[in-house]
């Protein structure tokens, strides 16, 4: 269940990414943001 929910969590954070960074570094703070938000959800 935990991996299930992990892993819709990683798409929706996935499209997030692809749809709202314009920038480099942007793109690299969304990147980090869904990591730690992934790494919380595991927990």
């Amino acid at each position: 269940m935990k991996k299930l929910l992990a892993m819709s969590f990683m798409l929706l954070m996935t499209a997030g990414v692809l749809t709202g960074c314009n920038t480099i570094s942007g793109a690299g703070q969304d990147v980090e943001e869904g990591g730690q938000a992934v790494q919380d959800a595991a927990s």
